[in-house]
């Protein structure tokens, strides 16, 4: 059975102010997410979920998925603030859901075979893809055998500030043992520095970086679920709390429910983290177009 992509779009409304606005960032107005979904499809993905909010359901149905109608079987599942197990509570004053990992959860019902799980609004690049559906595709019927895409760090800098990444540490055999997240990266007079406490620390560039690109099998949902009822119960009554991947995941490598295989990838990952990256990510996809890595027009 094909992997399935996972991807989280329920910030794109608040983002980009309604999905009128979604960014075409393409020399056709494709936006970041159709170049995923075209990775996706030639990488041997056989289904994508979008996870959303329910407000914007025709209109995401509409204009995004009605342009992937024979390329690749769609559904879409809702993020809400109320979509909490039975018989559990949060503060009601609170009007944002509740992070990553809640997200993916929506996708339960959806999903019974290995799933990647990606953001909407990054551009991961095809080798990226490639890898993550040769693992999936590896694990069916297996349990606990996870992967993560780990970035080069170099490949994900900006050239307008200095960026926030999950550096992470992998054992001798290529498996995560740590992610910490680490501020203020950039590169300085050709080294990759990032910066603590006023002190500066050269990385080596191909340290490995999440830039949230996961590779799970089904059961995934059994731990997040279990996770998130202890989560209510401890933070539930918080306004900002947030519910992350990278914590369950850290939890279950370190109970020895799961391991999580860091994929090398050559990709470059681009995203809009400044308004003046805009700009150069357009670039960057057309550079990529004369290569003959895209079409110019997608769907």
């Amino acid at each position: 059975m094909k992997p399935t992509l996972l991807v989280l779009a329920a910030g794109m409304g608040s983002r980009y102010g309604g999905l009128k606005q979604i960014d075409g960032l393409g020399p056709n107005g494709e936006t970041i997410m159709d170049y995923s979904v075209y990775d996706a499809v030639r990488a041997g993905f056989g289904k994508v979920v979008f996870v959303i909010r329910e407000d914007f359901a025709e209109d995401f149905k509409q204009k995004v998925l009605a342009k992937y109608n024979g390329k690749i079987a769609c559904e879409v599942c809702y993020q809400a603030i109320d979509k909490v197990p039975a018989g559990y509570t949060y503060n009601p004053q609170r009007t944002k859901p509740w992070g990553t990992n809640h997200a993916v959860l929506m996708g339960k019902d959806l999903i019974n075979e290995p799933f990647a799980v990606i953001n909407a609004d990054d551009f991961y690049g095809r080798e990226s893809f490639q890898v993550l559906a040769d693992f999936l595709l590896s694990k069916q019927g297996t349990e606990g055998e996870y992967c993560m895409v780990g970035y080069r760090v170099v490949n994900t800098l900006s050239e307008n500030g200095s960026v926030s990444r999950g550096v992470c540490t992998t054992d001798e055999n290529g498996y995560l043992t740590d992610v910490v997240e680490r501020t203020h990266i950039e590169s300085v007079g050709g080294k990759v520095v990032f910066t603590e406490d006023g002190k500066d620390t050269v990385l080596d560039p191909l340290t490995p970086v999440s830039m949230n690109m996961w590779g799970f099998t089904p059961e995934y949902f059994r731990y997040t679920e279990e996770a998130f009822k202890v989560f209510l119960g401890e933070r539930g009554d918080e306004m900002k709390s947030e519910f992350y991947i990278p914590t369950l995941v850290n939890d279950l490598i370190t109970s020895g429910k799961a391991t999580c295989r860091v994929l090398d990838t050559p990709s470059h990952w681009f995203g809009v983290t400044y308004a003046e990256d805009r700009e150069q990510v357009m670039m960057k996809i057309n550079e990529l177009i004369h290569a003959g890595v895209y079409p110019k027009k997608l769907f």
